[in-house]
């Protein structure tokens, strides 16, 4: 069988030219370009480094591993992008705002889409485990009017540092988890519990192999929130506590000046707790751009 004039004999030399050129033309799509560009950088790395056969092969067993540890519940695919920083930087490359407007962060591996609605002024802790935390919010636009109306998502992890969907076993379905809508003011508020920071998880093959590489896997307190609106660019993105020492080192590198609010001492329902006023101001989407 000929291989034809044109045909490059895949050698160490040219190896990524030689893949790229299978590709047949795709005049409305950049794909084939950008799977060539990551091969390139894969054929880029084994070159420089030089793996042996059983090398590449635990690099193929890391990644089938990755697979099977991703499910419904756990992500680990979703936290291996995380935790090496390409969530956070497509979603820098792609949600350019205002100084004025809050910033987009990444949803991280443990959102859910079915988070319940919940009326304001209520609680989101379903065990009432915890300091007490009260939350008041406003959603905005770059003019300082309310947004009527607008749908907020709002998730966290418990004292100890875990999502519900870490511990189905321990916490209650959808704790702390909870779906708002503004007031004529674009005001809610609802109950909570303050936060703990935690480590990334490290029984699955992600943390595993960074902690080994002695990578921080440490995140700050936080609440998670992401916030629509119609005619308004989706806000998805991060609050976190000022007093938390892990500020610098966030492993999913969500950390943002514009993002860091101290919660204060507070009466949360007759009990000594913490309070946080928070403001989250939404873009215009442009034209075509979807919301």
């Amino acid at each position: 069988m000929s291989l034809g004039a044109k045909a490059l004999t895949f050698s160490e030399a040219t190896s990524s030219q030689a893949f790229a050129e299978r590709f047949s033309a795709s005049p409305d799509s950049n794909l084939p370009q950008l799977i060539a560009a990551a091969v390139t950088h894969v054929h880029d790395l084994i070159k420089q480094f030089r793996p042996t056969q059983d090398e590449w092969r635990k690099v193929i067993a890391f990644l089938t591993e990755v697979g099977h540890a991703s499910d419904e519940r756990r992500q680990e695919w979703v936290l291996l992008s995380d935790l090496i920083g390409a969530s956070a930087l497509v979603e820098e490359i792609n949600t350019r705002r205002p100084k004025s407007a809050t910033p987009n962060t990444i949803r991280g591996p443990f959102f859910r889409n079915d988070a319940p609605e919940r009326a304001s002024g209520s609680s989101i802790s379903l065990d009432g485990i915890g300091e007490p935390l009260a939350v008041s919010v406003r959603v905005e636009d770059l003019d300082g009017l309310p947004i009527p109306g607008a749908e907020v998502v709002t998730w966290q992890a418990n004292a100890e540092g875990f999502y519900e969907n870490q511990q189905p076993d321990l916490q209650p379905e959808h704790n702390l988890r909870g779906l708002f809508r503004t007031d004529a003011q674009g005001r809610f508020d609802y109950r909570s519990v303050v936060p703990s920071g935690y480590g990334v998880p490290d029984d699955g093959p992600v943390g595993r192999l960074l902690a080994e590489a002695g990578y921080p896997l440490r995140r700050p307190a936080h609440l998670h929130f992401v916030i629509r609106a119609k005619g308004f660019e989706t806000i998805t993105t991060h609050i976190y506590d000022a007093n938390d020492p892990h500020l610098s080192e966030d492993a999913l590198f969500g950390v943002r000046p514009e993002l860091v609010t101290c919660f204060e001492p507070a009466d949360v329902a007759g009990k000594r707790g913490k309070a946080v006023s928070l403001t989250f101001v939404m873009m215009r989407a442009k034209p075509g751009r979807a919301v």
